[in-house]
This record gives structure tokens, sequence and C-alpha cells, in this order.
């Protein structure tokens, strides 16, 4: 049975050949001779059928400005409607596998084969026990759309949806064609380039609407699926819940000043909002279906006592309820149960104080349509509903708050300092007793409430606290209850966090402690003394209390944006390797269940890659079962925004979770021969070096800053928070999304692979050609970390376009170019070399689906880079221009499928 009724080739002609009648119509005919001439040239040029860009160039350089704007809007849409089409094709490609069982990473696969290999129904239980998946959902700057835009393409999906799965007459076809194409003339109208940089409410917004319109309803299909798989070979075992879903959106203060307690509370308020009213659609759409007729069933006990005590509170309603459902127990106990929905954010009493409240009356109905032997019922209606209240609860999506950790030392000195203690004088072992007495006394040091003539960072600081306080007694602790702190470099900024939460009564030891408080570790120093951080806390009587009050998990952050900017792709890989080991087995002679947070971005360079690959590739010591991590930017969209999508991603999740929990079971330690380990340890200090070499250069940040469009970047508007720490424009200070950023626009994506190959090279030189390419070759079949890294890197090297990057490296002053860009092009081409010879294929991409996509894909992008490059070479730019500048990067980012 065929399932669609196109394919991507179909969608791809129908909506480019769309898309060109509506420029001619909206411009003109010759606007679109234009646009063609350039699109044929490029492909030309890409087929080998010219002998230079010549042709593509001239154009390009004769361009007027209202031309110029046509050009990199009519490519820059082009490439938005043929992402909708890849997407498509990613539904089909799941569907025809799911029907033909062919699946791959499929939990129904894993769950059989952990069945042949014996494992019994207690131990697989128990492994589903450890499983908790926590998606953590950032506002980081990464997605160039206008959420206008975003909107349109959402639609025009929809209806691709329908031309594709629905069986139709000519008139109903072209009736949904007519609206596609009604969408995409809208969409040529729409501005592209935000005009204003979007606010923190506006980025919470964006992710809320993820949660609200895709995952809400995805979660209980998704469970439906999951015990549907799990009961073919384990018929008795019990599906506990394994995702909860995170944001920082709204919460996160680190380096954004826009993220007031303002923001935080009405981000909080929202989502309980979207939560309760998303309760009351279902108990609405319940009582439709649970219409059983009352002197026919028999209402069960507990049933009849929740009625009861309903009775009590709500004597009124109840007789509302009685007199317009007449014998039929089950919609009057919907009723009550949308009255108290009603009432969760009202001055009227008799609300459920939470999400467990509420979940506790669905489970009596599901235990009286059980005993009513209503079975498929419970099964179809309420079951979805318990598992989207199991995992949302009131709260949507848990906050974390996050802020750098030397506001919180000055936010400590200063106020302890109106108490007459040098806090800033003491050394580390001063501080960390301090505070270690400070937390365990029951007075407080401090008056939280008014710190006394303090910095504004101080007083913004202790409010904050003041108000996590607030919010945890509102929306109940599991709304906003981690802590975040960037750049831990000791102990002491993690007791500080503690110390600032215990003055405001959130941690109040030995009985309760509200928050997890959280260290990022993210520079070279902070990795390699992670040990010694963590030792010291654990041995620490106010924190080894207050992790022992947490269920003795502790929970630590790993930043790969700012490892990578500091160490380069290959160090930075090992160092969160190897630590990430260290990290686990300490944490397990200490008895403390480790979590680890995976701080990644959507590019390689910050973490990026296939999710189910990454977490196959963890070492196996890290696996405890609990694993959160971080998405971001136009990753969220390309995950979230279709549904099936989103199922497909949850289940890949899940499958790579189970099977990297059930290995670290069978091998805790894994087993990594010391001849691998002496090789990366000579590959990463020479990668390091050349890595660090190249960024210490003198002249470096200045050609940096003229080879790419870092200034345009900078000014884009794709996020509310800051490009840079400082305001500077050196490597250092600059944000790891911009720095990605600008690389990717020139197509030398130089932070997914640069001083990969002279770390190879170092290696190899070393060993031996041979018998260091055997070695490499071996590692690469055989460790996952490794065949991870690489095939990462292989990645970000076919995404690279040398010849496209020369352009940009012409705009920079000559003795720059000279001296950077033949390095650069260099290491590209021997880590290009390299990856081919030790993975042992002809082409860095593995996956055909990819690489027809980038075939697809380059000659539309090339034009935009050209016109690009242009417009940055000209000194004074019109608006007109720095319009179309803008939206050039939107293009290419679009058509890259990649930002930072």
């Amino acid at each position: 049975m065929e399932l669609h009724n196109r394919s991507v080739r179909t969608d791809v002609r129908e909506l480019g050949a769309l898309l060109g009648d509506v420029l001619a119509t909206q411009t003109s005919t010759a606007a679109y001779e234009t646009v063609e001439d350039l699109r044929t040239a490029a492909i030309e040029y890409r087929r080998g059928d010219a002998s230079s860009r010549d042709a593509l160039e001239e154009t390009i350089g004769g361009l007027s400005d209202a031309r110029e704007d046509v050009v990199a809007r009519a490519f820059t849409t082009y490439f938005e409607l043929i992402n909708l089409a890849e997407e498509r094709e990613r539904v089909r490609a799941v569907r025809n596998a799911d029907a033909d069982g062919s699946l791959h990473d499929s939990l129904e696969e894993t769950v059989g084969e952990l069945a042949e290999a014996g494992v019994g129904a207690d131990e697989f239980e128990a492994l589903l026990a450890d499983v908790l998946i926590e998606p953590t959902f950032t506002a980081h700057p990464t997605e160039a759309r206008r959420a206008t835009v975003k909107a349109k393409l959402r639609s025009i999906a929809a209806h691709l949806e329908e031309l594709d799965e629905r069986d139709m007459t000519d008139r109903e076809r072209n009736a949904v064609w007519r609206d596609v194409t009604a969408e995409v003339t809208s969409l040529w109208g729409t501005r592209q380039v935000r005009q204003r940089r979007p606010e923190p409410e506006d980025e919470a917004r964006n992710v809320q609407w993820y949660l609200e319109n895709t995952l809400f309803d995805v979660v209980g299909d998704a469970y439906e699926e999951f015990e549907e798989t799990i009961s073919s070979e384990y018929p008795d075992a019990d599906c506990p819940k394994l995702f909860e879903f995170r944001s920082w959106a709204g919460s996160d203060r680190d380096g954004n000043p826009f993220v007031t307690p303002e923001v935080t509370a009405e981000t909080l308020e929202r989502q309980r909002e979207i939560a309760v009213e998303k309760y009351r659609d279902r108990c609405k759409r319940l009582s439709a279906v649970l219409s059983q007729d009352g002197e026919r069933y028999a209402v069960d006990g507990p049933l009849r006592e929740s009625l009861a005590a309903d009775a009590e509170r709500f004597p009124t309603v109840v007789e509302e309820a009685r007199e317009r459902y007449p014998d039929e127990p089950y919609r009057q106990k919907l009723k009550l149960m949308r009255e108290r929905l009603d009432r969760v954010d009202d001055v009227r009493p008799g609300g459920y104080p939470d999400g467990d409240a509420f979940l506790a009356d669905l489970e009596v109905i599901a235990e009286s349509l059980t005993v009513d032997r209503n079975d498929v019922v419970r099964t179809s209606f309420i079951e979805p509903l318990r598992r989207q209240v199991d995992t949302f609860g009131f709260v949507l999506a848990s906050l974390d708050l996050r802020d750098h950790r030397e506001n919180h030392t000055e936010a400590v000195a200063e106020a302890v300092g109106a108490e007459g203690v040098d806090y800033r004088g003491m050394d580390e072992a001063a501080r960390a007793a301090f505070l270690t007495e400070a937390i365990l006394q029951e007075d407080p040091v401090v008056d939280p409430d008014d710190p006394g003539d303090v910095s504004e960072t101080t007083a913004r600081v202790f409010r904050r606290f003041r108000e996590l306080a607030d919010w945890q007694a509102e929306y109940d602790t599991q709304a906003i209850d981690t802590y975040c702190i960037s750049m831990t470099e000791e102990p002491s900024h993690v007791l500080e966090v503690l110390f600032l939460a215990d003055q405001v009564g959130v941690v109040s030891l030995p009985d309760h402690c509200g928050i997890d408080v959280v260290p990022l570790l993210e520079t070279e120093s902070a990795l390699n003394g992670a040990e010694r951080i963590l030792g010291t806390l654990f041995e620490n009587e106010a924190y080894g209390t207050a992790l022992e009050t947490r269920g003795g998990v502790q929970e630590v952050m790993l930043g790969y944006s700012d490892s990578n900017k500091e160490n380069g792709f290959l160090a930075a890989n090992w160092d969160l390797y190897k630590n990430q080991r260290r990290l686990a087995s300490f944490c397990r002679e200490e008895d403390v269940t480790l979590r680890l947070f995976h701080g990644r971005g959507g590019s390689i360079s910050r973490g990026g890659g296939p999710m189910n690959e990454a977490l196959l590739a963890l070492p196996n010591e890290t696996v405890t079962g609990q694993v959160k991590f971080t998405e971001q930017g136009e990753a969220i969209a390309e995950k979230y925004a279709d549904r099936r999508i989103a199922e497909r991603e949850l289940e890949q999740m899940l499958d790579a979770q189970i099977r990297a929990r059930h290995e670290a079971n069978e091998e805790p330690t894994e087993d990594v021969p010391e001849e691998w380990v002496d090789a990366m340890e000579t590959m990463v200090p020479a990668a390091r070096s050349e890595y660090r070499a190249l960024l210490n250069a003198d002249g470096f940040v200045s050609y940096f800053g003229q080879a790419t469009p870092i200034s345009v970047v900078e000014d884009l508007n794709l996020g509310s928070r800051p490009a840079s720490r400082s305001g500077e424009r050196a490597v250092e200070d600059l944000r790891a999304i911009p720095w990605v950023f600008s690389w990717t626009q020139t197509r030398l994506i130089l932070p997914g692979w640069y001083a990969l190959g002279s770390g190879l090279d170092a290696y190899l030189e070393e060993a031996g050609e041979e018998a260091g390419l055997a070695t490499l070759r071996e590692m690469y079949d055989e460790w996952p970390f490794f065949r991870t890294t690489l095939d990462n890197a292989a990645l970000a090297l076919a995404r690279t376009e040398p010849e496209i990057a020369a352009e940009y490296a012409d705009l920079a002053d000559d003795d720059l170019r000279e001296r950077f860009f033949p390095r650069l092009v260099g290491e590209y081409e021997r880590g290009r070399e390299l990856v081919l010879a030790v993975s042992g294929r002809d082409e860095l991409i593995r996956r055909d689906w990819l690489a027809e996509s980038l075939d697809r894909r380059n000659p539309y992008v090339d034009p935009l880079n050209l016109l690009q490059v242009d417009l940055l070479g000209r000194d004074d730019r019109t608006d007109d221009e720095e319009r179309t500048l803008r939206l050039t990067v939107n293009g290419i980012a679009a058509g890259m499928k990649n930002t930072g």
C-alpha cells in the first residue's frame, strides 16, 4: 500500500516553480529572469559545464539595489520552502520504514534484541526505572527566522502533508494548492529580517509554542507506542516516567541583563496557564466520551468517595453537575475537575494545588473504568492524559535559573561586607569555611530584603533569590528548582549560591533544599579540576547535607561551546570525554548519582549532531540513566515543529539511552585500550597548540573581522542577549554562537574541524604512517567516541566550500589574507584527506539523503554568498543595501540549515 502521493523531487520542483510564478507576479518578468540567470549559472558551474563563476559574479556586480533585494529574497524564500520539502521527506522515510519493518534506531528493535539476549522482565523494568531524559530548551540566539515567517511556513507544511497523505479529487487538490499559492505569495511579501531585537518574553513564547502545540500532544501518543512495543516482549512491565522537559527561556540571566524577575514571573505564569487550559480542554473532551449510565455501571468506592469529597468542597457546583448530568458519575466528576482547574489561578479556594492532585483524580477515574470493564476506554482516553500530566504537571517545563559566578561572588562579598566580614580578602579555604558555617547556622547572616547600600549587581542578585522563594511558594518547587553557575572554577562558587538560597529560605538544612546547584564546567581548568571541585563539595558538611536532601543526585553541566572556542574541536571533545569518565568514576566512589547536563548547541563545533549517536558515544561510566541536554535555535524547529518527527526524536533518544544504560550495566567501566588513549594524548596537545596558535597569531582577530560577516551578525537581532560578554571583538570575549555563525556564513566552518589534521598528523608522525593509520582505523571501527568525533568533523568538512571562503578572504587586507587563508585551507585539506583515510570512505558524508540535500542546496547558496561578499566589500552601504545584507545572512542560514 502506498502511504504517500508525492516525493521530495515533486515537492522541490513544484514549490520552486510556484515561487518563480509568485516572484514574476509580485515583481516583474525581468526580475524573475535575473534570478533564473543566477540560478542557472550557479548550477552550470557546479556541474562542470562552466569553467568559472565569472558569469555569476558579473551578474551580481551589475544588480541595482532593488534587484539585489529581490535576489536575496528569492533565494532565501526558496530555502525556506525546500526545508519544508525535506522535512516532509523525513516523515515519509519514517512512515515507510515503520510500515516495512526497516526502521533503524527503533525501540522495537532494541526491546527485541534485549529479550533475545536473555534480559529478564525484572532486569528490563530496572533498566527503564533508571532512565530519565530531560531535553532543556534555551533561548540562545541561533534561529534567524522571524516568528511570523515560521507561522506561515507551518501553514504551508500542513498543506503539503494534506497533499501527500490524503486521497483527494482533482478539485480538492486544486483547492489545497491554491491555499499553498496564497501562503507563498503572502510569505514573499513578509519582511524576513527582524527590525527589533527580540525580547526575552518573545523567546520564552517561542519555546512555549513547541511545548504547547507539538510536544504536549506527542507525549501521550509516544508513551502509547512505547508501552505497546515494550509489551510485545515484556507484557507485565510497567513503563515509568521517561521524559521531563525543561527550559532556560525567561530564566537564563547569564550575560543577558534583560531577563529580569518580571520576565521569569511572566514565564512561570504563562506556562501554568497553558498547562491548565490544556487539561481543561482535555476534561471537556473526556466529558463527551465518558457518558456511561450510572444505573448500568456500578460506581466503585474511590469514585464515590471522591464525589462525596467534592460535594463537601463545592456543594453548589456539585448540585449543578447532578442536575446537568443525572446518573452520569464520570461527567459529574469531570465537571468538578474543570471547576478545580478554573480555580488554580484564582482567588476562590478549592483549586488544585499542583499537578499531582489533578493526576490523583484521573487515577480515580481510571481505576473505576477498570472495575467497570472499560479498559479500552481507559487506555484510549485516560492514559494519554495521565502521561501528559505526569510529564508536564502544571509547570509545562521546569525552569533553570543561571547566572555568572562573578555576580554571586560580588553579591556575597558586598552583603557580608556590610556586616564586617572581609569576604574578598579570604582565600578559597576561608571562603568555603565561612559559607559553610553561615549556611548551617539557624539565623541569617544578612537581611535579604535589605542587604544595605550595595551595587546594582548585588541588588539584582538578592532580588532574584527573594523572588525564587516566592516563585516556589506560588508555582511549586518543581516549577523552578535548578540553579546553574556559569564559569564555575572553585567550590566556593557553588557554596555561594547555596548560601544565597539559604538566606531567603529556599534552603533550610538539614530538612529542606529547594534547588539543585549545578556547576557549569566549560574551561580547560574547570574540567581538569572537576574532581577537586566536587570532592571538596561532597566532603563539605553543608553541601553534603543539601545533596542528601536532594536524593544524592549531583547534576554537572558541561559546556561544549566555550570549551571548543578555547581549545578547538578535537581537544575540546577529548577533554570532555576523559573528564566525564573521571567525574563519573569519582561520583560512583562517593556513592553519588551523577546526572550530566550536556550544554550542546546546534552546530557540530558546539556539540551538535545526531542526538542518538551522541548518547551512544558517551562513556559507559557516565550513563546512569539520567541525562539532560540543551536544545536550541533552529535545532528546536527541526526536531519539534512536526509532530511525527518529534515523536521519532523522542523514540531515538529513548532507544539510545536504554541501549547505553544496558551497555553500562554490562560493562560499568568502558574498556578503552591504552594504545587508543595514548594516541589521543599525542593528537590532542598538537591540535590544541595549532588551534591556539591560530587564535593568538598577530592579526587573526582583524582577519576574522574582515573576512567574515561578524559585524552584521552582531547587529542581526537574533536574540535578546548581547553578542559579546564585554562588548569587545576579542575572540575570548565573543560568545560562541556568533563566532560559529560567522564562519558558517563564509562556508569555512573552521570551528568544526580546525587542527584535526594537525592532531592526526602528530600521531602518524610518532607511530609511523602505516602502523598509525591501522590503529586509527581500529579506533574508528570499535570506539563510539572516536567514530562519532570523526563523523561529526566529516559533516563540518563536507559543508565547507574553500572556493566560496576564498571570496570572503579577498575582503581582508592582502597581508592578512596571505598569512591566514592558506593556513586555514591547508588544515581543511589535510583534515579531509585524513578523515577519509581513517574512515575508509570515498566521500565525507555516509548518509545518502544528506549528500543529496547538500547537492540540492549548494548551487542556490552560492549566489547568496557572492551577493553577501559584494555587499560586505562596499565601504558606504545605503539603508537598502544594509537590509539586503542582513537578508543574505538569513538566506545562507536557511540554506546551510545552521547558524551557530
